[in-house]
């Protein structure tokens, strides 16, 4: 019989993809979880598997095609036994044996390690997907490396070096690259994007870290970090000032009463935004957890459609690569961003005296067409005392 193989669905606002390329050619034998192709959409790059074994019957669109969710790019016959499960099977036959007769000797019997390399092991069944014959699975680059056939797409950027003789290389540029541009360029056309910056002590902070953060890590199993506090304080921030959670849509503003906080992390790919479901409702451990599993799904390959679906408000955190100061751009359709630094040990004025802190200094975006600048320098204050007083966080004041 037959079996179409269809491009998964793509998740929200995705109704296209590049074939990036196959790893089966028509005629190849097909088991049960073989990788077949390779995909990529504006946000994420996916494997299409096989979930039934046969032969790949005929490939009905190329690498580098534009494809569909739906669509049908292949056919596999499973009909038709794959050359290796036909072997084991006249082998099976051929292997058969009679009836032993009397005078057999038990030294003439197959020794039980020949025996055991001759019996194939039991091929484990995928699990079923909701719709069509294709388990779609976030490539994992250390996985791509291994393959024997890497999209030419997918090549390492040529570093510099020091021959004498000048050369260039164009590459096509990835879809996500494409997203990532297109929807840069929408948020400055879009929105009227103005930034206030303010700058915090991070001092209770790292008191607080330092005094349980052992404690924390043996009762939950990671580590207590910054990003944690600072997603509360945004939350906290976001009940105050829900103009900085809600979107312009149309002439219409939509509020919510939820808070999906999207985290943007950097991988080799391109700048994903993962979002951070119900944060208002989650304490430090959850959110701890939650990031660092979208955080390490998102540098593995393992993110799916659905991670990156909504968001209501955005955090970016350059001080990880050494940025003192910048500009965050709004994530559309969003109103606001915050944007987090390096952190220093800088002197400040604390009762009447100097001492030295370690200081970061905070940048929020926002579109100026919803939200008032004292609105956004209320929310940023809001922010920074939650920090400075993070008792607050437990008190929720």
């Amino acid at each position: 019989m037959d079996i179409e193989i269809k491009v998964p669905s793509l998740g929200e606002s995705e109704t296209e993809a590049t074939l990036i390329s196959w790893l089966k050619q028509e005629g190849d034998d097909v088991a049960v979880d073989d990788v077949l192709a390779e995909i990529e959409s504006d946000k994420i790059t996916m494997e299409i598997t096989a979930l039934d074994s046969g032969v790949l019957k005929q490939i009905l669109k190329q690498a580098d095609s534009t494809v569909e969710p739906g669509e049908v790019i292949a056919i596999v016959d499973d009909s038709m036994k794959p050359a290796a499960a036909r072997a084991d099977a006249d082998a099976g036959q051929q292997e058969m044996p009679a009836a032993p007769a009397p005078e057999a000797s038990a030294e003439k019997a197959p020794a039980p390690e020949a025996s055991a390399e001759k019996a194939p092991a039991p091929a484990a069944r995928a699990e079923k997907a909701p719709a069509g014959k294709a388990k779609v699975t976030p490539i994992s680059p250390a996985e791509t490396e291994s393959e024997p056939a890497v999209s030419t797409k997918q090549a390492e950027k040529p570093a510099p070096t020091s021959d004498s003789e000048r050369s260039e290389q164009r590459v096509p540029m990835s879809g996500l690259r494409r997203r990532i541009a297109t929807r840069l360029k929408e948020a400055q056309n879009t929105a009227a994007m103005l930034t206030t910056f303010n700058e915090v002590n991070l001092q209770a902070v790292m008191d607080l870290r330092s005094r349980y953060g052992t404690a924390f890590q043996e009762q939950h199993g990671v580590k207590l970090g910054f990003m944690s506090f600072f997603v509360r304080a945004v939350c906290q921030g976001l009940t105050k000032h829900p103009a900085l959670n809600a979107f312009i849509d149309g002439d219409e503003i939509a509020y919510h009463n939820y808070v999906d906080v999207g985290i943007a992390v950097s991988t080799d790919k391109g700048l994903v935004v993962p979002v951070l479901r119900d944060a208002h409702l989650l304490g430090l451990a959850d959110i701890e957890k939650g990031i660092a599993d979208l955080a390490g799904r998102a540098r593995s390959g393992g993110l799916m459609p659905d991670d990156l679906k909504g968001g209501t408000f955005s955090i970016t955190n350059g001080g990880i690569y050494g940025s003192m100061l910048s500009t965050p751009i709004l994530n559309p359709p969003q109103s606001g961003i915050l944007g987090m630094h390096t952190i220093q040990q800088r002197p400040v004025a604390e009762n009447n005296s100097v001492v030295i802190r370690p200081m970061m200094y905070l940048a929020l975006s926002y579109d100026h067409r919803l939200i008032d600048g004292s609105e956004a320098v209320r929310f940023l204050v809001t922010v920074k005392e939650t920090l400075e007083y993070p008792g607050s966080l437990t008190l929720e004041l």
